[in-house]
């Protein structure tokens, strides 16, 4: 009953082209862009916008960067971070050498940097796929490292080899303060994910997922494959490149190659694990969920008696529970947490009929 689609009729093309075909749904998300852009910036502290929205907003583009990559296009990556670190030392370096290049610009040129890399490191899956394609991306997260480190060049000569955030001005407007920093990324991640969300609905997507359920007979049937998976390559170097931009100046203000190891991409991978593969939504809950629970389980340590966990432990404690639950998801639901949410749906359609 709350999602009664009785009653509501496509007469044109366009309409059944939407991204939200029924009007609940897009009642409720012009609700929910109005409550991020203008109920949270008024209600949120420093430390919300600082250390949970902003990092949950960032892991969620990076989500679906990797997510386009693997769970639409098939293709696996362990590269992730290395993306994300190509793009955030191009970025740094477009504003810095060319003067007066307008930051979005900056960051656009800094994740199409990291698509060229992508596209590089991608080659191999024309001749590879599966768990050796895996390794071969690993690749890209040694090198990448090891090149930002070994060349100071791409640190402007810094000894410790560590970029800072250039000023976060558009327009005139300034962008340095936390509430600034979290409406700047909400407004980089919500145009991000409206042009993923069309890429996954195009011609393009529907080639991405032939590939991914069976590339031979998607070769069969016509579909490019040197093109459909580089393109696959690229689009996601560059929502991971945006990512990192985005990461390294508006989250963190300084970062070293390092901040983009391999555990960064471990993070990246347990989100689209968690949230769901090819799932445009489960990006935002899979990020939610890595962000969130560690805070959880630190206030729930915090509730305990004083001695009963050792405080150097806690973190140890948090590592083996989310491995736990990761584990859990992979044995009850696989198809993540976007699953669970369409289950709800779907019972929510037919309340309080079917109970």
């Amino acid at each position: 009953m709350f999602f009664q689609e009785s009653g509501q009729f496509n007469t044109r093309y366009a309409e059944g082209r939407r991204l939200f075909r029924l009007h609940q749904d897009r009642l409720g998300f012009a609700a929910l862009l109005l409550f991020a852009f203008v109920a949270v910036p008024w209600l949120g502290n420093d430390y919300w916008f600082s250390a949970i929205l902003i990092p949950f907003l960032v892991l969620s583009l990076a989500g679906l960067g990797l997510n386009l990559l693997t769970g639409y296009a098939g293709q696996l990556s362990l590269g992730s971070a290395a993306f994300m670190a190509v793009g955030a030392f191009a970025t740094y370096n477009f504003d810095l050498r060319i003067p007066g290049l307008p930051l979005l610009l900056s960051m656009a040129m800094g994740g199409l940097t990291a698509a060229l890399v992508a596209v590089f490191f991608g080659l191999p899956s024309l001749r590879i796929k599966g768990f050796y394609l895996l390794v071969s991306t690993l690749a890209a997260q040694f090198f990448v490292t090891w090149a930002l480190t070994k060349f100071s060049w791409f640190s402007n000569h810094s000894a410790s080899g560590v970029i800072s955030a250039p000023r976060l001005e558009i327009f005139g407007v300034d962008f340095t303060s936390p509430v600034g920093r979290y409406l700047l990324t909400l407004s980089v991640v919500v145009a991000l994910f409206w042009l993923g969300k069309n890429l996954v609905r195009s011609e393009l997507g529907r080639n991405w997922m032939a590939v991914r359920d069976m590339d031979t007979a998607a070769a069969v049937i016509g579909i490019p494959l040197l093109k459909t998976k580089l393109l696959a390559f690229a689009l996601s170097g560059f929502f991971l490149g945006v990512a990192g931009a985005l990461w390294a100046f508006t989250y963190l203000g300084t970062v070293e190659p390092h901040g983009f190891d391999l555990n960064r991409s471990f993070q990246i991978l347990f989100i689209i694990i968690i949230g769901g593969l090819g799932s445009i939504l489960g990006n935002f809950l899979g990020a939610a969920f890595i962000v969130l629970f560690p805070v959880l389980l630190s206030n729930l340590a915090g509730l305990l008696p004083p001695g009963l966990i050792d405080a150097g432990q806690i973190e140890n404690l948090q590592k083996i529970v989310f491995g736990s639950l990761i584990i859990l998801f992979l044995v009850k639901e696989p198809e993540g947490l976007a699953r669970l949410w369409q289950k709800f749906r779907e019972r929510a359609r037919l309340w309080p009929l079917r109970y």
